[in-house]
């Protein structure tokens, strides 16, 4: 029997990254009536357009979806949210007239367009029904009992491993980034749930229903868009991350402290993460390029401040896999604080299944462009050269 659930692929508008309402709520109090464009990129060679009529009727559903009494009451004990705030998700919805699926070149295109403010909330839930729709169909006999006996083994290994090399795991931090790209809704679940149940290492989830219903620690601060759209909220593009930076703490002065250090690249981040940046952030997130260089730089850069590195922590979450966070985490013991965030390779790692790389990232905002570049060449997505060129040359970097 295969796994998949017969309702909505969504069925709660928490089914979310932890960021996109950490986000959403600094939009709301800072950047109500911003309007943005969002789109969405297949980087695997595979066509997906004939798909396109099953992932409209779940965008369609996701449509009818609201907050509900007890998930706005779970998100008020959490200190940083605001009432009012919660007042407006309250009577959020999300609009499916927002999102424009086009099958007509050679692979699918969607186009999501309007206030930021509303078309945030749309990354994840699409990403995870397309996903979803893909496995269905691709691999209709797979199931949560294949994805856990390959978590088993992987666990097995991770142990084995840390037992080997005499790793003491009393510091290694686990959480689960796997909602996007996973394999379905029922298989993140039993993933989720057997983590919580096996591993003492396993500290939380970036998903909100998950936190809540599993009673897990939400984990999730910024992602590359609010970096991207500060390239236009700015006066002066080369002042842009700096704007994001302090923007974000005059929203979240005491909590939600780990800033993302790749929309530029590492060095464009760390010659604009002054002093003050440094003290009042409690850490970096690594999100492309090399781990291990990434981290380095960033304690010396620590070190250069004067700020004891011990006293910061680093989470990555790069195409991570358990084997590549231990290598990490053995790498950087007793010298700064680490965890790790998995995603793709916990929730959609089933014997013979091929995972797909989507994204939706920013692509407008205020009607004029905006990018990433990235530690990384192929993470980059920007259609006007002329733009990022400009950002380039904005930030210093040699292309």
């Amino acid at each position: 029997m295969n796994h998949f659930g017969h309702t909505g692929i969504i069925d709660s508008l928490l089914d979310t990254d932890a960021y996109k309402l950490h986000m959403q709520q600094a939009i709301f109090h800072q950047y109500p009536n911003v309007e943005a464009v969002a789109e969405f990129h297949c980087r695997s060679d595979e066509d997906l357009r004939p798909y396109s009529q099953e992932i409209q009727e779940h965008i369609d559903q996701l449509g009818g979806l609201s907050f509900t009494k007890e998930e706005i009451d779970y998100l008020a004990t959490l200190s940083f949210f605001k009432a009012d705030y919660l007042d407006y998700l309250a009577s959020f919805r999300i609009d499916s007239k927002q999102v424009r699926i086009d099958t007509s070149g050679d692979q699918l295109a969607i186009t999501i367009t309007g206030k930021w403010l509303d078309i945030i909330l749309w990354e994840v839930p699409l990403l995870a029904i397309i996903c979803e729709v893909r496995c269905k169909h691709r691999y209709p006999s797979s199931s949560a009992d294949d994805a856990l006996a390959s978590l088993k083994q992987k666990m097995a290994n991770f142990y084995q491993k840390a037992n080997d090399e005499g790793i003491n795991l009393d510091a290694f931090s686990l959480v689960d980034f796997g909602t996007r790209r996973r394999f379905s809704r029922n298989v993140h679940h039993e993933v989720v749930d057997y983590l919580k149940s096996n591993m003492p290492e396993f500290k939380g989830t970036s998903n909100y229903h998950l936190a809540r219903t599993r009673h897990l620690t939400p984990v999730g601060t910024q992602a590359h868009e609010w970096f991207q759209a500060h390239q236009q909220l700015a006066g002066e593009l080369a002042d842009s991350q700096q704007l994001a930076l302090n923007r974000w703490l005059q929203e979240y002065p005491n909590s939600l402290g780990i800033a993302l250090t790749d929309c530029i690249n590492m060095d464009a981040f760390l010659r604009d993460f002054d002093l003050r940046l440094s003290e009042r952030f409690i850490g970096l997130r690594h999100d492309s390029g090399d781990p291990i260089a990434w981290g380095e730089k960033a304690i010396a850069h620590y070190k250069s401040l004067g700020i004891d590195p011990k006293t910061k922590s680093l989470v990555f979450s790069d195409s991570l896999t358990l084997d590549k966070a231990l290598n990490i985490y053995k790498h950087f013991a007793h010298r700064i604080n680490t965890s790790f965030g998995i995603g793709t390779q916990l929730t959609c790692d089933l014997p013979n299944v091929k995972t797909l790389n989507v994204v939706l990232k920013l692509t407008e905002c205020e009607g004029r462009p905006v990018a990433k570049i990235s530690d990384e060449p192929g993470k980059s997505i920007c259609r006007d050269e002329n733009y990022l060129s400009q950002l380039r040359q904005a930030f210093k970097i040699v292309s």
